[in-house]
């Protein structure tokens, strides 16, 4: 038996009919390279075979009577591999188009809770004779970068890799009873008071630190919670959700990034800045106020490399959405990033992320479900406009059974008030983009990607131009 960290806690208390905290990866196949073949059965049998690289495939969440203490994972004494790996076939032409329907379809339902959090299905019909991996997991089980490591259990970087030998030594847990849980969480809570008293001195350190650097920095400041634009999007969301699929040259990034002397990550913010800015043009719907970036941050260590529990924080960003010339969106973006990231630096991660050691788990749950149930962001600001996040993956080819992975696209969760998430992850000289949405709040979700598109030539464009002009000069 053992507790979830607050920040994992906190995943599971945001849930709610709505709110579906998992996340997903696909992984486009190619099963020609397999040498044996390459089936659902076989899928089947190498996953089995696996299930001791990664702790979160055989244990679930028991929760702790009346909610007043965080919940404990065990090692489930009902696992069976049927409940989580599934066979799916598009419909034809199975095309992306018949994928992204999918995948709405996949991320739109809640994971078991009585279960281990997480699935595989195992797509085929795709064009071409393709086939796609679709894993979910809970948010609560991984993070971006325990994520990118708990696929890797699968995957191999050859086709016909060596057998791997050792002993499963897994065994099964009781269900602790009750009385069990509670003692355990009373135990926890009188050991934990000197700590959450601490904790709650750093919080409250860091709002008027945090408030004291907005107001000195002005424009280039990092913008502060319920600061953003309201926006068709940033309103109560539903339980349905659409996806869409994109993707753009690593090598077309760095080219950007060296040119105007930022970050990575500073460019594929400014390109989704400027796809929502086009987007929200083209409905007149443009808000004259920058919108607002939450960013997620990981901030796991060499000595956080054993464990699968999220080690996440956040710094929030102006998108610059209200500058026409992408250039200075993209330097606005870049100097308000890097001064977020000192300002996290220096109130330190611990500080930030430490307060939900000794939340009330009961009090966080229902609150999240009433904010729900009576759709308060339909009346209120949201506490940002859109997830963006950037995560840096392998550079060289992956093997699923030995079909090679020719593309890997993210999907993070969206939240209430806030029902878009774009996330982007680089794989062999290419970056992808999984975009998850509120099907309500962003019936257009499908136009994105090209407009994301759109964004990079335009700042190519703009590279292009300042070299021949330096070079002229």
């Amino acid at each position: 038996m053992q507790r979830l960290s607050g920040v994992d806690s906190m995943f599971l208390y945001l849930e709610t009919p709505t709110n579906h905290m998992h996340v997903a990866g696909v992984f486009l196949l190619d099963p020609q390279t397999a040498p044996d073949g390459f089936s659902f059965a076989q899928v089947h049998s190498m996953v089995a075979q696996r299930l001791d690289r990664a702790a979160a495939f055989r244990r679930r969440v028991v929760e702790v009577p009346f909610r007043f203490a965080h919940p404990v994972w065990i090692e489930d004494p009902d696992f069976d591999l049927d409940f989580h790996v599934h066979r799916a076939a598009l419909p034809s032409p199975g095309g992306r188009p018949e994928l992204e329907d999918f995948l709405g379809q996949v991320v739109a339902l809640p994971l078991d809770r009585t279960r281990p959090l997480w699935e595989l299905y195992l797509v085929e019909g795709l064009e071409n004779g393709l086939q796609a991996a679709v894993v979910k997991i809970h948010h609560a089980a991984i993070d971006g970068v325990s994520g990118a490591e708990l696929s890797a259990s699968w995957l191999d970087l050859e086709p016909d890799p060596p057998a791997q030998t050792g002993t499963d030594d897994w065994r099964p847990e009781r269900v602790p009873g009750e009385v069990d849980l509670v003692v355990d969480a009373w135990a926890q809570l009188v050991s934990g008071r000197l700590t959450a008293a601490r904790a709650a001195r750093r919080l409250a350190e860091t709002v008027v630190h945090v408030t004291k650097q907005h107001r000195d920095l002005g424009q280039l400041s990092p913008p502060l919670p319920f600061s953003a634009p309201r926006t068709p999007f940033n309103l109560a969301i539903t339980p349905h959700r659409r996806v869409s699929l994109g993707e753009v040259a690593l090598e077309d990034l760095k080219a950007v990034k060296d040119r105007f002397h930022c970050t990575v990550n500073d460019v594929v913010l400014a390109l989704c800045a400027g796809a929502l800015r086009r987007y929200l043009t083209g409905r007149g719907e443009l808000p004259a106020e920058p919108l607002v970036g939450f960013v997620p941050i990981s901030v796991r260590g060499e000595k956080d490399l054993s464990t699968s529990a999220n080690r996440l924080s956040a710094v929030l960003t102006s998108l610059a959405s209200d500058v026409a010339d992408p250039v200075e969106r993209l330097h606005i973006i870049s100097a308000v990033m890097s001064e977020a990231k000192t300002q996290h630096s220096r109130i330190g991660a611990d500080a930030i992320t430490d307060w939900t050691e000794f939340t009330l788990p009961a009090l966080i749950g229902r609150a999240s479900r009433l904010i729900s149930s009576f759709r308060v962001f339909d009346h209120v600001r949201p506490a940002f406009n859109v997830t963006i996040s950037n995560i840096p993956g392998p550079t060289f080819p992956l093997y699923l059974a030995g079909a090679r992975v020719i593309g890997i696209y993210p999907l993070g969760p969206v939240v209430e008030g806030a029902g878009l998430n774009m996330t982007a992850m680089s794989y062999c000289g290419v970056v992808y983009f999984g975009l998850n949405g509120c099907r309500e709040t962003v019936p257009d979700l499908g136009s994105l990607p090209s407009l994301i598109t759109e964004s990079l030539e335009e700042l190519l464009v703009a590279s292009r131009v300042g070299e021949a002009s330096n070079g002229g000069s």
